[in-house]
């Protein structure tokens, strides 16, 4: 049995693609759930003796999973991009992990084979903010203007349905997302066969709407801070809604706060576009926070402790 395990967000399903366009995998099993939903090992940890590609999830967060399956003689394919710890010494585990703010999974998936399939590795950059990395990437292999917008609105829509709090937020499964490319070897050919993307871009169209008026709440330094109201539309929306801001103002820091259900908060974290520093060492203070240099977040920060995060938070990114 082979298990494929990935992040429900664009990097993640692109990054998968890109595998399995080169080396189909015939009756995987798929393993994901929204963006942060990255403890995904412990669905498989007591499984034997089978095979699992596990793709931008942090092996940090997933390392006791990890050591299980490797005691129980299974071989494990792990290719990430975040904080990853300590890496269990294991002939059974192969790796391939760079937590560097300047690339992302689709990124690494694209070396390992030598940009054969590129265009989806675009998709999965633009998806993950990496703008520059992606426009660089598409431009070397002969995409025009027009191709590079494409490839960008399908990045940052697929990145925008990963985010929520359950499955039930997102206005498609993840799962579902993959295999609607999986007859696909050119993103163009997808964009222009379906209705998918359209549907992602209503939603998007709709949520961003509600976000409009949202304004600044912090109160001190450049940075910016952002408190959504507890909806779906809310948890949606607090990834990419963070990159816009991130990139309309490139060296200021950036944190919006959507209230769970439970009363406790998920907080996204942007570094500076022009210093992409310490958003992992911000968001790991907290409970349930992880991430990358660049971009982090925290799943379930309790509610009293938000005043200490936005102090840290000013602190870590003070223009002093």
């Amino acid at each position: 049995m082979h298990y494929d395990v990935f992040n429900g967000d664009a990097d993640g399903i692109f990054a998968l693609h890109q595998l399995r366009l080169d080396k189909p995998a015939a009756n995987a099993q798929l393993i994901t759930g929204v963006k942060r939903d990255i403890n995904l090992l412990e669905r498989i940890s007591e499984i034997n003796s089978s095979s699992v590609t596990v793709l931008d999830i942090s092996l940090d967060k997933n390392h006791a999973a990890l050591v299980n399956l490797l005691k129980n003689d299974n071989r494990i394919l792990y290719i990430d991009h975040h904080y990853a710890g300590e890496i269990p010494a294991s002939p059974s585990l192969e790796h391939y992990i760079e937590p560097s703010a300047e690339t992302c999974t689709a990124l690494i998936v694209n070396t390992l084979l030598n940009g054969k399939f590129s265009a989806w590795a675009v998709c999965g950059a633009f998806g993950d903010n990496l703008d520059e990395q992606a426009i660089e990437l598409a431009e070397n292999n002969g995409a025009t203007t027009l191709e590079i917008e494409i490839l960008k609105e399908i990045g940052e829509l697929f990145n925008y349905n990963g985010y929520g709090a359950r499955v039930e937020d997102l206005l498609f499964n993840p799962a579902d997302l993959y295999r609607a490319i999986q007859p696909y070897h050119e993103p163009l050919h997808f964009y222009d066969s379906t209705d998918l993307v359209a549907r992602l871009r209503d939603g998007y169209k709709e949520d961003m709407v509600r976000a409009a008026d949202l304004e600044n709440i912090a109160e001190q330094s450049q940075n910016r801070v952002y408190r959504l109201p507890a909806a779906s539309w809310s948890r949606r929306i607090a990834g990419v809604f963070s990159n816009m801001k991130a990139k309309e103002k490139k060296d200021a820091a950036h944190a919006v706060i959507v209230e769970n259900d439970d009363g406790t908060l998920q907080i996204s974290v942007r570094a500076p576009l022009i210093n992409r520093k310490n958003a992992d060492t911000l968001c790991r203070q907290f409970p349930s926070g992880g991430g990358r240099a660049a971009a982090a977040g925290i799943n379930t920060l309790p509610a009293e402790m938000l005043d200490t995060f936005i102090a840290s938070f000013h602190e870590i990114y003070s223009q002093d």
